[in-house]
């Protein structure tokens, strides 16, 4: 069977991204698999996969992802979690959740952050990972991200108090960085001790399936990737009569009368999904044809 469609999986530890994206193509015997949003072999959680034409839907799917994280104060460590050697190590029995929440709220809203000296930033064409592997430390960018919403969870004091938050963030926020940036607030040192990923792009992690769980399904003949615009529910949509969605589909630009502006979701008689559009003065633009109509 030749799927198309989306895998929303729910990523195991110690497992790149890519070992997930290698899995899925044996597993579905499918060439054309890609994913969304890298996460880290330490941590788990959602991995949208796309599978065969929907592969070029990616750069359309939302930006906006969530976590739940665990972050231990009083240690800092090399790769700015548990995976890295430790640089400094202090108790900190002292420290109080009031001062934590204090130092927590600097986090919220646009902020600058340095993304670690372990992560896929490239910087003169080379990731940061492999610079930082070879003792190579250069000087890494500052970006600006977002972070819509941080509430705590649980607090564990102790020595080497923890912390566990739930983080709403916009694309290309490193969570590592908020653990290690909280520390030096608080002049205790931080790092990231645990990282599950509930949502990223459009997919959330009630819904996600284990190595497991898509395992029984291809073996009980049940599985079917989520619908390719399953996740593109952000976008507005536009539905074309026959004729014009049969010259769209050829790469034609067709005259559709709508004030909408933009990139916009294709559909022929509402439920059949033909691709990503710009709508531009009133005129359809292809940008990427889902599925042809014969």
């Amino acid at each position: 069977m030749l799927f198309q469609g989306f895998l929303n999986l729910n990523k195991p530890f110690d497992w790149t991204s890519h070992d997930c994206v290698a899995r899925v193509r044996k597993l579905l015997r499918l060439k054309r698999v890609g994913h969304a949003g890298t996460l880290d072999p330490a941590a788990t959680g959602v991995l949208p996969i796309a599978l065969g034409k929907a592969t070029r839907l990616l750069q359309y799917l939302p930006e906006n992802k969530a976590y739940k994280a665990t972050i231990r104060l009083g240690m800092r460590t090399t790769t700015d979690d548990l995976e890295g050697e430790i640089i400094s190590s202090q108790a900190c029995a002292g420290l109080s959740l009031a001062e934590v929440k204090t130092a927590l709220a600097q986090f919220e809203g646009k902020i600058e952050q340095i993304p670690p000296n372990y992560s896929a930033i490239q910087v003169d064409g080379k990731r940061l990972y492999d610079l930082a592997r070879q003792g190579k430390m250069v000087e890494v960018p500052v970006r600006t991200v977002e972070i819509f919403q941080i509430d705590i969870l649980d607090w564990r004091e102790g020595d080497f108090p923890e912390l566990d938050v739930a983080i709403a963030c916009g694309s290309g926020t490193y969570i590592r960085a908020i653990a290690r940036d909280l520390g030096a607030i608080l002049e205790t040192g931080g790092t990231l001790a645990a990282l599950l990923r509930t949502q990223s792009s459009g997919f959330d992690l009630t819904n996600s399936l284990t190595f497991a769980d898509l395992e029984a399904k291809l073996q009980g003949g049940t599985f079917q990737p989520l619908a390719p615009d399953a996740a593109l529910q952000h976008l507005l949509s536009v539905t074309l009569p026959a004729i014009p969605a049969q010259k769209w589909c050829q790469g034609q630009r067709v005259s559709l009368d709508s004030d909408i502006t933009g990139i916009v979701r294709v559909y022929q008689e509402e439920t059949h999904f033909l691709g990503i559009g710009q709508l531009q003065d009133e005129v359809l633009i292809p940008q990427m044809v889902f599925e042809a109509i014969s």
